[in-house]
Formats: C-alpha cells, sequence, structure tokens
C-alpha cells in the first residue's frame, strides 16, 4: 500500500485553509468511528475533499449546520468542559476582526473566557499544550474561510496575506492521531 501522499507547501491563504478543513473532515471521519490511527479510508475523505475544494466542485459545510449542531451539544465551556458560571466568547475575537454573530459565538466559563481574553483560539490551545476539539476547530476554519474570502485575501500569497483575523501560522497542516483527539470538549 502507498504511504498517503503529502501536500506541498501552501502558497496562499486558501491552500492553507482548505487543506486544512480536508485534514478535519479526515480526522472527524476518523474519530467519530473510533479509529486509533487513520487507514487509507480516512486518507480518501481527505483527498477527494481537497481536490473538491482546489477544484471549486466540492465546498465546505455551512455555518448553519454547526448552529444546527450546537443545539445538541451539551452547555458547556467549549475549553475546559465546566457548566458552571457560563459566557458567550467569540471565537474569533472581535479584537482581531471576528463578527459579532451567532456563528462566531460559543460557550465558555468565565476564568477560561478571561484568560483566553483577545488571544487566537488556536494560540490559547498551543500555549495550553491541547489540541482544540475538532468541532470548535470547523467553525473557526470555515469563520476563517468566510472572512477571508469577504476580504479578498483566500488568493494571496502567503508573504502578502497582510493581517487577517486568524492566525495562519497556527491553522493546523498535520493532524494527532484520533485517538488523541476529541470531537468536543465533553462527550455528547
Amino acid at each position: 500500500m502507498a504511504a498517503p501522499r503529502s501536500k506541498p507547501s501552501p502558497r496562499t491563504v486558501g491552500e492553507i485553509l482548505r487543506w486544512s478543513y480536508a485534514n478535519l473532515a479526515m480526522a472527524h471521519a476518523a474519530v467519530a468511528e473510533g479509529a486509533t490511527s487513520y487507514q487509507p479510508k480516512h486518507y480518501a475523505v481527505r483527498s477527494r475533499l481537497h481536490a473538491g475544494l482546489e477544484a471549486g466542485t466540492m465546498s465546505i459545510g455551512p455555518l448553519a449546520d454547526d448552529e444546527r449542531l450546537a443545539l445538541f451539544l451539551p452547555r458547556a465551556c467549549c475549553y475546559c468542559g465546566a457548566g458552571d458560571a457560563l459566557t458567550a466568547d467569540h471565537i474569533i475575537p472581535r479584537a482581531r476582526g471576528g463578527p459579532h454573530a451567532g456563528e462566531n459565538l460559543i460557550w465558555a466559563c468565565r476564568p477560561c473566557n478571561s484568560a483566553k481574553g483577545s488571544t487566537d483560539v488556536l494560540v490559547w490551545h498551543e500555549q495550553r499544550g491541547q489540541f482544540p476539539p475538532l468541532l470548535l476547530l470547523r467553525r473557526y476554519l470555515k469563520l476563517g474561510l468566510e472572512l477571508s474570502a469577504a476580504a479578498g485575501t483566500l488568493d494571496r500569497e502567503l508573504a502578502d496575506a497582510g493581517s487577517l483575523p486568524i492566525d495562519l501560522d497556527r491553522v493546523p497542516r498535520k493532524y494527532p492521531a484520533p485517538s488523541s483527539l476529541k470531537l468536543w470538549i465533553v462527550p455528547f
């Protein structure tokens, strides 16, 4: 069996975001079925989605799907799982250009919300030595794609991307083994 192909270094904002989103789909499929490692079928999910996203024959799911899913997720801090003293937090902080809209809001306990502040969610998880839950990362990537498309930065070369509301350096290009990932901070 051939080894999974590796992605050449992305050149544009859109290439990084689409590659990460395809990897996310691979990871989600593996975690959802309880796999401990990625199998050829998971790499096929990534390959098919990535090719479709790059060719424009496939698209990311709408943020409305994530909003519907939020109705079924346990009401808990999306960072630590606490169920008390919950506040609304912006996935992409307003100070970084994130919208004050429902698709950019998640539950966070007061201590996590205060500690995160206006830090990028991926930076904050990295500082804590964590990989974000996949459903949180999915919303982050969808928001990043939408905001970048609206700003006309998807086709910009990385060196010329300018100021973006997301931290492209932290957008994962590789994902940890499925056994170390969570769909959400608490089981549902």
